[in-house]
């Protein structure tokens, strides 16, 4: 029996990317060792890292008509994502983000939307044939928040499971976008901001998970690096460990966390089981350099898991 195919509607970005000793500092000029540009966007490394664990994925969303318009698309394209659908926007540029990367893997990053942020409720007639028979559909916050909204109605009318990764972060979030996400999976920068706390011990991460579900969202992923996560659902909460790794560059961990958790999950694996594929996924790209290049395949990420303690 073939697997379902599962749908990413969000951002692509090209990611011009600089390594630094360490961040700057505000009004701090540094002198940097590389600089690269690397295909990228949350939702195009959600896409990438979908489709290099064997799953069928398609990609919705805009580049611009450029030349980082053209390679933004091969990337997707030799990933094996289906791409036909990916609107080429002749009125703005494609989406880039600035991202400075030290040597200890750290990140800051700048995101300039571009053609990410003309998507708008005309880009629901082209998701919505990809809908019906799909597992599930991955947003992220690269895109107008109408846009997303209107995703998510969508892909529930259908029946079809919802997983929002809030990021870049935000303060607030649409109250009505809540009950429309079957999973929520925010760093914990990011759930501090939804939430309006910090989140500085396992206490508070279990009560920001709380706050959230009762917002609405069925089952909330807590992303909590190198300390692992937490996972609330209706019937249980557990934390869960990290895999230990060398990370150099941890600049697409949670796209390829998010990547691995609903491969995982299209395939009928268990919760606890995908987010276990989810922190595999997600160790695994810290350890090489770059957004989609880090990105493990399946046989990469199945000896991973055979052969590694956490």
């Amino acid at each position: 029996m073939s697997l379902p195919h599962v749908v990413v509607f969000g951002s692509i970005n090209m990611d011009l990317v600089a390594k630094t000793p360490h961040l700057p500092a505000p009004g701090e000029t540094l002198i940097g060792h590389r600089f690269s540009t690397v295909p990228g966007g949350k939702g195009a490394n959600q896409a990438v890292a979908i489709a290099r664990l064997n799953l069928p994925t398609v990609m919705i969303g805009r580049v611009g008509n450029d030349r980082f318009g053209q390679e933004l698309l091969q990337s997707l394209q030799s990933a094996k994502v289906e791409t036909k659908d990916i609107l080429i926007d002749d009125s703005i540029s494609s989406g880039v983000a600035l991202i400075a990367v030290e040597d200890q893997g750290e990140n800051t990053i700048i995101v300039i939307p571009g053609a990410n942020g003309q998507m708008n409720e005309s880009d629901i007639e082209r998701l919505s044939s990809y809908l019906a028979g799909a597992d599930s559909l991955l947003l992220q916050l690269e895109i107008p928040i109408a846009a997303v909204k209107a995703a998510a109605q969508a892909a529930q009318k259908l029946g079809v499971r919802v997983i929002l990764d809030p990021a870049p972060a935000q303060s607030e979030l649409p109250i009505e976008l809540y009950p429309l996400i079957d999973i929520l999976t925010p760093n914990e920068v990011e759930a501090a901001h939804l939430v309006g706390f910090p989140i500085e011990s396992p206490a508070l991460v279990a009560e920001a998970a709380t706050v959230l579900q009762q917002r609405g969202v069925n089952t909330v992923v807590i992303k909590l690096g190198a300390k692992g996560g937490f996972c609330a659902t209706p019937d249980e909460a557990f934390f869960f460990p990290a895999f230990r790794v060398d990370a150099i560059d941890t600049v697409a961990a949670g796209d390829a966390f998010n990547g691995g958790l609903a491969a995982a999950l299209a395939e009928g694996k268990s919760l606890r089981e995908a987010v276990t594929w989810g922190s595999a996924a997600g160790a695994l790209a810290t350890t090489k350099s770059g957004a989609q290049a880090s990105l493990p395949d399946r046989a990469t990420l199945i000896t991973f898991l055979q052969q590694t303690d956490r």
